[in-house]
């Protein structure tokens, strides 16, 4: 039973990618209710039977009574037996058979199947934004919108069947009861709705937004938490426990303010909901029994009068919840939506075809981007790396190199000029098609928190065994993986690096890293500070690996320690983001200019930071 109500909606099923999804909250949860609209039409629908039986048990206790004061025992049994059996097989079988149907579908097929599609489509969009998206943000905070907003939404969905849609039955099904019994009794009922209306309308509207800011001071606290977790190490070294403290306690402090204003508002909804109820069941009860004393209402009609404002009592506790929970999730919901409807801001262009690389030349040609500030980054850059070409890529910080990197891998877009690759503008081809022919080795590897083989094989999955271990000893890596084990006692290549590597060495990760790309090996490889992290005997010997591995590719390499790109083909120097010198190591030197000095200057084989004039 439980698999076929779990599998009547698919989470994963195709849906239409949408770089600009909708910013406002119905259309928003429209695009993930239409999956559910056969399903949630099943629920609403047993959801009002669900109620309506619960309220025509009630009107039948009242009968019942009336039934057992019309003569003997054996009397009501004989005319009324045959009914009452009825009754209560209908109750024992019926009745829960159309329970379960209804909680089956409430609970196992949309509770968790409406959750999983939304945060499984909010990753899938998130995941498609830029780098420069992500670096505008803490990785904590968009980390926390796209996890609770998911059981937000699930929450309000629960909410709007299980509450609301069962108390507006309850309650109309009421009021028509009352008034067959005698229409007298409605006018308390009605006075009580109207202000029970009003009530409801002065929570929400203080409530929603309540809950809004709540969650917001919750997700700042989190991407505060998240901040220092993430940076232990500088938090220790520096030894500002107490700095980090008070960053957070900050953000604490306001997130309990803000709660507190919202539990304030629930308060004196509860406090108003008492006085309410009270009026109801004084007013509808002691009516009820006036009209007995007059002999207009029977002892069932007092009987059935009084269990339905006790059951009303009792539910408008609950409906006051549900309906404050329904709006505090909504409010949730508005809150992640901030995050995970924001339009995807770097798109493939339209018709953009995968790249066709054939020989390995870029040209860059009158390239200026300035991260959109007009200062900083690169002007009118003009640059060929012919097919096959080493180009050495040197500069103060701040010149612009890492800004060229990030251009030819589109991780921004060129905010004049254009880059090209085999003639074919970056711009007008797939991302992800671009980015399969780049390797690319970082200062700082990041590694992922899996495996060692995990990490190498993202390079190329579908590689063997033999051939990510043969990048491995080319990274010089292979002989540390296999000392390696973790807390959980993999060892070697099953052994889980930590979060960001952070249980590897520098040079470690960056052998990890190198080994990667060794093995994706891509026709264009850009190494910056490759090998920045390793000591001298290991650069050494990674060194000549990484002549073998440029070999036949067009590669761009970064580097402050000029010995390591002194045997490129040509070196390319940055100032103020522009090309200042191109030409070989023994050129630059006879000219005498940048270069000549930085070599002159560098200490260990870096770059002076200081002015070299």
């Amino acid at each position: 039973m439980f698999r076929f109500f779990e599998g009547l909606v698919d989470p994963y099923q195709a849906y239409p990618r949408s770089d600009t999804p909708p910013r406002r909250l119905w259309p928003f949860l429209k695009e993930y209710v239409r999956p559910f609209r056969k399903v949630f039409a099943a629920t609403a629908v047993l959801s009002v039977i669900a109620a309506a039986l619960d309220v025509a048990l009630i009107w039948y206790v009242g009968r019942l009574v009336d039934l057992l004061t019309q003569g003997s025992p054996a009397q009501v049994w004989a005319d009324y037996g045959i009914e009452i059996v009825s009754v209560g097989l209908f109750v024992l079988i019926v009745r829960p058979a159309l329970i379960v149907t209804n909680v089956a579908l409430l609970h196992n097929t949309i509770l968790p199947n409406f959750g999983t599609m939304i945060r499984f489509r909010a990753h899938d969009h998130v995941m498609r934004q830029p780098v420069g998206w992500f670096e505008g943000d803490f990785a904590g905070r968009i980390a926390n919108r796209v996890m609770q907003t998911p059981p937000a939404a699930g929450d309000a969905v629960f909410q709007t069947f299980d509450a609301v849609a069962f108390a507006s039955v309850t309650v109309v099904g009421s009021a028509v009861m009352l008034a067959g019994a005698d229409p007298r009794l409605l006018l308390p009922m009605l006075i009580w709705f109207a202000l029970y209306l009003a009530l409801v309308r002065w929570t929400l509207r203080r409530a929603g937004p309540a809950a809004k800011a709540s969650s917001d001071a919750r997700s700042a606290v989190t991407g505060r938490v998240v901040d220092a977790y993430t940076n232990i190490h500088s938090v220790k070294l520096f030894a500002h426990h107490g700095l980090e403290m008070r960053h957070a306690t900050e953000a604490i402090e306001h997130a309990r303010a803000t709660f507190q204003k919202e539990m304030r508002i629930i308060t004196r909804m509860d406090l108003a909901l008492t006085v309410l109820n009270g009026f109801l069941i004084v007013s509808v009860t002691g009516w009820a029994v006036l009209l007995w004393y007059q002999g207009a209402a029977s002892v069932g009609t007092v009987a059935a009068a009084t269990a339905l404002v006790l059951r009303l009592n009792n539910m408008t506790y609950w409906i006051m919840w549900a309906t404050t929970s329904l709006v505090q999730a909504l409010g949730v919901v508005q809150e992640g939506m901030e995050t995970i409807t924001q339009p995807i801001g770097l798109v493939d262009a339209p018709g953009a075809r995968p790249l066709r690389l054939t020989e390995g030349e870029v040209r860059i040609e009158g390239v200026s981007h300035h991260y959109g500030r007009g200062t900083g980054g690169l002007r009118d850059v003009t640059l060929t790396l012919r097919p096959g070409e080493r180009v050495g890529l040197v500069g103060r910080s701040g010149a612009g190199k890492s800004t060229l990197v990030k251009l030819m891998l589109r991780f921004y877009d060129c905010e004049a000029g254009r880059i090209l690759i085999d003639g074919q503008d970056i711009a007008q081809v797939t991302q992800d098609s671009l980015r399969r022919e780049i390797g690319m080795v970082q200062q700082d590897s990041s590694l992922l928190h899996r495996s060692v083989r995990e990490n190498i094989l993202y390079g190329r999955p579908d590689a063997t065994e033999d051939q990510m271990i043969a990048a491995a000893r080319r990274a010089e890596a292979h002989e540390f993986i296999l000392t390696l084990e973790d807390p959980e006692g993999r060892r070697g290549y099953d052994a889980h690096v930590g979060e960001r590597g952070v249980k590897l060495s520098g040079g470690q990760r960056q052998r990890i890293g190198l080994a990667r790309v060794i093995l994706k090996d891509a026709p264009i490889l850009i190494l910056d500070e490759a090998t920045s992290a390793l000591d001298s005997e290991v650069e050494a010997a990674i060194q000549d690996a990484l002549y073998g591995v440029m070999e036949g590719k067009t590669v761009i390499a970064i580097a402050h320690r000029l010995s390591t790109i002194a045997a490129m083909d040509r070196i390319v120097v940055l100032e103020d983001g522009a090309v200042a010198e191109d030409g070989s190591h023994a050129e630059l030197l006879a000219q005498g200019g940048l270069y000549a000095r930085f070599w002159a200057r560098q200490s260990g084989g870096f770059i002076g930071t200081e002015d070299a004039a």
